[in-house]
């Protein structure tokens, strides 16, 4: 049996931290999967090759996506801006999204999902969001706060559970939801925190970071489902 191919993004200047880097990756290899790092500065040009050796692409966390790329309000609070992540990312989801690859957006990807697609964000929740939560904390492997998972959405089917405790690391977060994105998941303060793409075989996006949470068996399921429709998108593929 093949193993599926990943492909894990990561940032600049390095790919992604140590710590980062490892975590998205064993959480992929212990669900069944070969990761593939993706440079962030990947020339567009070169995506053509990169797909078609992935069974499945993981958009990892990080900095902010840059406000011009969806009309957002400027704010001290962005940093870590990268326009060439932000591009190879946005068009990694736009290709999974035509091409129906399975893709898994955590953090900063959920969001770069809701970009690609036409969504908008908070560029600061606890400014733009009345009632917000403190959302940005540096605890990678406490919870911080409960998800409200819709009944009969993927989430549900992949978590076993309506009611998630979830570590919060951002201080961004989903503001207008694009139109082909499903709002399965939310905060107690009303933010959305998960996302399914409409129509497609595998498209997740969750705004805490559960490749710190992998010793609990709903976090680790979602990287086991995202490697198992990986699995399935390269028997079709193949």
């Amino acid at each position: 049996m093949t193993t599926p191919i990943i492909g894990v993004t990561s940032a600049e200047p390095t790919p992604i931290t140590r710590n980062d880097k490892e975590a998205y990756t064993r959480a992929v290899e212990m669900a069944g999967g070969s990761p593939e790092l993706i440079p962030a500065d990947l020339p567009l040009e070169a995506l053509d090759a990169l797909i078609a050796r992935l069974d499945g692409i993981l958009l990892t966390g990080g900095g902010d996506i840059d406000p011009a790329r969806f009309n957002g309000t400027s704010h001290p609070g962005v940093y870590g801006v990268s326009a060439s992540r932000d591009a190879t990312e946005i068009e990694l989801a736009l290709r999974a999204r035509d091409l129906r690859i399975p893709i898994f957006g955590i953090c900063r990807g959920c969001q770069v999902m809701n970009v690609a697609y036409g969504g908008s964000l908070y560029t600061h929740i606890l400014d733009q969001l009345p009632g917000a939560l403190e959302h940005s904390h540096d605890k990678f492997r406490e919870e911080h706060h409960f998800v409200s998972i819709d009944p009969d959405s993927l989430l549900e089917c992949i978590t076993g559970t309506n009611e998630l405790a979830v570590n919060s690391l951002h201080h961004q977060g989903i503001s207008r939801v694009a139109s082909n994105l499903i709002p399965t998941a939310c905060a107690p303060d009303g933010l959305v925190e998960g996302v399914e793409l409409r129509g497609h075989p595998f498209g997740l996006g969750v705004q805490w970071h559960p490749e710190h949470l992998t010793d609990r068996g709903e976090m680790a399921a979602l990287f086991t489902a995202l490697v198992e429709a990986a699995g399935k998108y390269h028997d079709r593929s193949g």
